[in-house]
C-alpha cells in the first residue's frame, strides 16, 4: 500500500498506528493527518531516533499492510 492510501483512509490507519507506536497521542495523529512527512518528524520526536530509522519503520508498516 502506497502512503497516498494510507493517507486517504487516515481514520482507519490511526488505530494500526496507535498500536504499533503506542508512545502517539490522539492529539498527535489528529495533527499528523496521514502526512508522511509530520509522521516521520513525530516518531523522531516522541522515539528519539533519527529520520531515516523513522522512515525506514514506516517503510515497514505499509508493507505490513498492502491489503
Amino acid at each position: 500500500m502506497n502512503w497516498d492510501q494510507i493517507e486517504g483512509n487516515w481514520k482507519q490507519f490511526k488505530g494500526e498506528v496507535k498500536e504499533k507506536w503506542g508512545k502517539l497521542t490522539d492529539d498527535d495523529l489528529d495533527l499528523i493527518s496521514g502526512k508522511k512527512d509530520k509522521m516521520i518528524g513525530k516518531l523522531q520526536e516522541k522515539y528519539g531516533i533519527a529520520q531515516n530509522e523513522a522512515e525506514a519503520q514506516l517503510k515497514k508498516f505499509q508493507e505490513q499492510n498492502r491489503t
